[in-house]
């Protein structure tokens, strides 16, 4: 998914936007002859993710500098851990701090969040049961690819990548075929014919009365929206393992415990995306 075509792109257009003209702070202060070494060092507790990005930054901005990733996308750190070191020229160093740090400090911040929502999870079911963590479309236009790599650095999972991926019938899709008179079942397996056999539909309801609908029709996730626990259960136990059952609406770390013992197979949490706080990372000097 997180090609490096797709990080030069994004780096290179974040490196053009920052420096448009040049540094005119570096080439007025720093010696173009000045080399140095400079380290990735957290200031608080968290999950690494955008180590690729992170180098590319520095690489783009000026080939010479050399980047030693010190520990994997995916790993805990604690406060001082060395999680990458630059050296070389101290202009290229500087110009391209910011960039480097703002899509790794970003990037860290969503799998920080994801690993403790995973870690919700599980803690909440039997060894092995444990719900998927998935995230959703709710991501920065343009940085969507950044953004789902870095929760599966969490160990969560990716939803549906955009809208070619797969059908999925929501609450505003069913109004507006009720609208039109239209059957739900009969439009879902209308649907099943128009589409390949290894395409999926998922469809959202908001009650339990609307399960036998999106079962008869032939979905292969029932999506239960903003259910309360209790509802969740009973759309668990209607469903009958015939659908996967997705949980969404919502999704807080103190609901995860709750909604993931109702015996759901995927919870979407739009927030491990569009509410994620930035990591605290800093480069420090040698």
């Amino acid at each position: 998914m997180l090609t490096d075509s797709i990080i030069d792109r994004a780096v290179r257009a974040a490196l053009d936007e920052d420096c448009p003209w040049g540094d005119v702070t570096v080439e007025t202060t720093i010696p173009a002859d000045a080399t140095g070494v400079a380290r990735l060092v957290p200031r608080q507790p968290g999950v690494l993710s955008g180590g690729r990005v992170f180098a590319a930054a520095f690489r783009l901005q000026d080939p010479r500098l050399e980047v030693s990733l010190e520990r994997p996308d995916g790993s805990a750190f604690e406060p001082g851990d060395v999680l990458a070191t630059v050296r070389g020229p101290v202009r290229g160093i500087l110009t391209a701090e910011r960039v480097a740090l703002n899509f790794t400090q970003h990037m860290s911040g969503i799998a920080t969040m994801t690993r403790a929502f995973v870690d919700a999870a599980t803690a909440a079911c039997a060894p092995g049961s444990a719900p998927r963590i998935v995230d959703t479309r709710k991501t920065l236009p343009g940085l969507r690819a950044f953004e789902k790599y870095a929760v599966t650095c969490g160990g969560g999972h990716n939803h549906r990548f955009g809208l070619s991926d797969a059908v999925m019938v929501k609450d505003n899709h069913l109004a507006a075929l009720r609208e039109a008179g239209l059957d739900t079942v009969a439009a879902l397996r209308a649907i099943r014919g128009r589409i390949g056999h290894t395409t999926t539909i998922e469809v959202e309801v908001d009650s339990p009365e609307q399960i036998p609908l999106a079962l008869d029709g032939g979905a292969d996730i029932i999506m239960l929206d903003n259910f309360s626990l209790d509802d969740t259960r009973r759309g668990v136990e209607l469903i009958a393992h015939r659908a996967v059952v997705e949980a969404s609406g919502t999704m807080t770390l103190d609901r995860i415990p709750g909604v993931a013992a109702t015996g759901v197979d995927v919870i979407s949490v739009g927030a491990l995306t569009h509410s994620v706080k930035a990591v605290d990372l800093g480069l420090d000097w040698e």
